[in-house]
């Protein structure tokens, strides 16, 4: 346990909360000698990219809701600290809205295409035309948006609602697009529609709703900074939400004790240096003050060691566990029937570790556990996100100031795209789909709701590959890139007879061949749309970001949401009452009349406007979806996921990166060199008596990946890579529950 301060292990009486350490990184001045982000060359990087177009991308910063993950800052500043907030991930991302159109010329000869890369389809330029290519063909084709509209019309009507697919992903994508499209997929008669957060957060979901009746973070962001324990599990928020940092500084200002229970020890976790922070700017700030290493997926019975250990001590919350829970006592009475040899051999730490942490969170007055795909990227995604429930009920410790379960959640948009209903199992505001919620709709609607049972993304991506899709409408997806089995995948979007691909850029998914036809459809960004739009950040934020000016229009690309609605209205000419709206108003309009956790956001017309469904606190006032409003304990069995002798145990990472749009190939933050290392531990690499650099074969009975192995503190037996490009040696496998992909394999690694 790296900063181990298990030898100040108190008595075994319940002592205060034991404080964090607030101290430098460096006292070398600006992390020299350090891996760590380089802000100031990036930021110079971005404003040359920019260059043609400064003053639109200026607006956009000053006056536009991030499209980058799932903070969601109101221009440069946020409700969680005072200040300026601003990462580098939002700033490489800023030309994707500021680039001009493409020559539709760029598309011509396919065979070209599909040697590039996808950051080279991407530089191309926003696509401005509506463009069509079939087998056979040289390139795409310019056509109209009538006859765009008329071919995917034509086949929709043609098209039975089963072997229908559709498929949303959530980079800048705005609630009203949301809504929109899956209001078009039902009013096609299909529940055959999902989302991206299929892919990082759907066990959170189905775990969160199983046990306290609401699949969404608990608490606010704000919880963060001052709660007496910060339990980091599986993820890496110094990568992937960088502006956090400035939260966990502030946060240790404050005393907080930040533990971090990984596989990796994440360099940007250990210390960070913050460029708004003018301490932490020039010396950095050392953020956590206890490292747990645990075994890919031994989360559960680290968990359980911890939570085994606070029943030891007498500390869980009798009179909370009392009145508001139920299956305690079936817990406990597992948890006495493990034995600490068992749970340390699955974990793959001490007892001694287990009981430390267990012991901080008895102590905690507060704590707040945030938790990323390190917990539900796995087969059993569902029981990792239970098992911190039970944690947190335990103690108490929801419903109240800097306490909760915080999933953060990566993009932008992700969050509002569940709750707008883009998914098989759920309608707007969260309604399931029965008999009985689909009836409401079809009265809210104007017509006819389907109750068939739908597909999520991979039994979508299975039936396809079965021959059983007819038509698959993908809204800013790349399923070749984020999906596992990406020959598999690449198989399945061949035998579609139609494929829509609605977007800004060019991305690798678009250029497969399609069983009959392949269209293109240009969208303008969220920043574009007339009208404005909205966003939920992770906290349940929907924050309001206007329409801004200054950017030449993009050829004939139209709003996001405008889209699925004309082609609803082109296949279903009487649906035009349904899905004629003027502007992103009047659907905002409709979505606090249809969704009601949602209202108040048809009261969102000005930057920064913005309501937090739920409040601050979610069951602050109890468990009022659950039976007889009482949370549920989860007895759960520890799943050991060690690989077999003589093969290691291969999971994924984030680099600089946002999802499957690389920003660059070298991660400086972790002291990567390209994308094709893999992170061993020193200990593994000396036994297969090979060196740090070294070119190695990763394969399994699935596929084969060729890497480049960079010595890393990780677990032994376990490797990492960066996703998507280890994904040929993961199966299309996932979580029964969630239906979440499981991005985890075991590898056999040998030298070239």
């Amino acid at each position: 346990m790296a900063n181990d301060t298990s030898d100040k292990l108190p008595a075994p009486t319940i002592g205060p909360p034991v404080k964090g350490e607030n101290n430098i990184a460096s006292p070398m001045p600006f992390g020299l000698g350090h891996d760590k982000p380089h802000h100031i060359i990036e930021m110079a990087e971005v404003m040359w990219e920019n260059r043609d177009n400064l003053a639109y991308a200026w607006r956009i910063l000053n006056q536009g809701v991030c499209d980058g993950c799932s903070l969601g800052p109101k221009g440069l500043r946020d409700d969680v600290i005072d200040g300026i907030h601003v990462c580098t991930s939002r700033l490489k991302l800023l030309r994707m809205n500021t680039q001009p159109a493409l020559d539709p010329a760029e598309l011509a000869d396919i065979e070209r295409l599909r040697r590039m890369s996808n950051k080279e389809l991407q530089d191309l330029g926003r696509l401005p035309y509506p463009m069509v290519y079939r087998p056979g063909d040289k390139g795409f084709s310019r056509v109209s948006w009538d006859a765009a509209l008329g071919l995917i019309g034509d086949k929709l009507r043609d098209t039975a609602p089963e072997r229908q697919g559709w498929f949303a992903s959530s980079k800048g994508i705005t609630n009203e697009s949301y809504y929109t499209f899956t209001k078009a997929a039902r009013a096609m008669g299909t529940n055959n529609v999902d989302l991206c957060a299929r892919l990082c957060h759907a066990a959170t979901v189905a775990g969160l709703k199983r046990t306290i009746g609401v699949g969404a973070p608990t608490c606010s962001l704000k919880g963060m900074v001052g709660t007496d324990l910060l339990l980091l599990i599986g993820t890496n928020i110094a990568n992937n939400q960088p502006v956090t940092m400035k939260y966990l500084v502030e946060a240790k200002k404050r005393g907080t004790r930040v533990v971090v229970i990984n596989t990796t020890l994440e360099r940007g976790l250990e210390r960070y240096w913050v460029p708004s922070m003018p301490v932490s700017a020039v010396f950095g700030t050392r953020l956590m003050d206890d490292f747990v290493q645990v075994n890919a997926g031994g989360d559960i019975a680290f968990m359980s060691g911890m939570l085994k250990h606070v029943l030891a001590l007498g500390a869980e919350d009798t009179e909370f566990i009392a009145e508001h829970t139920t299956g305690f006592d079936e817990l406990k009475t597992k948890l006495d029937a493990l034995s600490w040899e068992e749970l340390e051999q699955i974990s793959g730490t001490s007892r001694r570790e287990m009981e430390w942490v267990g012991e901080l969170f008895a102590r905690a007055q507060s704590a707040v556990t945030v938790y990323s795909m390190g917990l539900t990227q796995h087969r059993f995604g569902t029981e990792n996100v239970e098992s911190v429930v039970n944690l947190h009920l335990s103690r108490g410790m929801i419903g109240r100031d800097f306490c909760g379960i915080l999933p953060i959640r990566g993009h932008s948009g992700v969050q509002g795209g569940g709750e707008c209903g883009v998914s098989p199992t759920t309608l707007p505001g969260g309604r399931k789909v029965s008999e009985e919620a689909c009836a409401e709709m079809s009265a809210l609607w104007g017509f006819e709701v389907p109750t068939m049972k739908g597909l999520s993304t991979v039994p979508m991506v299975k039936a396809a590959y079965a021959g059983e899709i007819d038509f698959l409408y993908n809204v800013g997806g790349n399923l070749l890139h984020t999906m596992p089995d990406p020959d598999r995948v690449a198989e399945a979007m061949g035998r579609v007879g139609m494929r829509i691909h609605q977007d800004i850029v060019v991305n690798a998914s678009m250029l497969i061949d399609p069983g009959e036809v392949l269209i293109l459809l240009p969208a303008q960004t969220r920043y574009e749309q007339r009208g404005g739009g909205t966003s939920t950040s992770t906290e349940r934020r929907i924050r309001f970001s206007p329409e801004i000016p200054g950017h030449p229009q993009v050829g004939e690309a139209r709003p996001e949401w405008e889209i699925p609605c004309q082609i609803v209205m082109t296949a279903n000419p009487d649906l035009k009452d349904a899905f004629g709206y003027p502007d992103a108003q009047d659907i905002r309009n409709e979505m606090g009349e249809t969704m009601p956790v949602y209202k108040g956001i048809e009261t969102l017309r000005k930057a920064g406007d913005s309501v937090q469904w739920g409040g601050p606190h979610l069951c602050a006032d109890g468990f009022k979806n659950m039976p007889e409003e009482r949370a549920r304990f989860t007895v759960l069995d520890p799943p050991s996921r060690l690989a077999p002798e003589g093969q290691w145990m291969l999971t994924t990472r984030r680099g600089k990166q946002f999802n499957s749009i690389i920003i660059k190939s070298k991660d400086h933050l972790q002291g990567g060199r390209d994308r094709d290392d893999l992170y061993m531990n020193p200990g593994d690499i000396a036994n297969l008596g090979l060196s740090d650099g070294a070119r190695v074969r990763v394969h399994n009975d699935h596929g084969e990946w060729h890497a480049r192995l960079r010595s890393m503190p990780i677990k032994p037996g376990v490797v990492q890579a960066y996703w998507p490009e280890c994904n040929p040696v993961i199966p299309l496998e996932m979580d029964p529950r969630s239906e979440e992909p499981d991005y985890n394999a075991a590898v056999h690694i040998e030298a070239m």
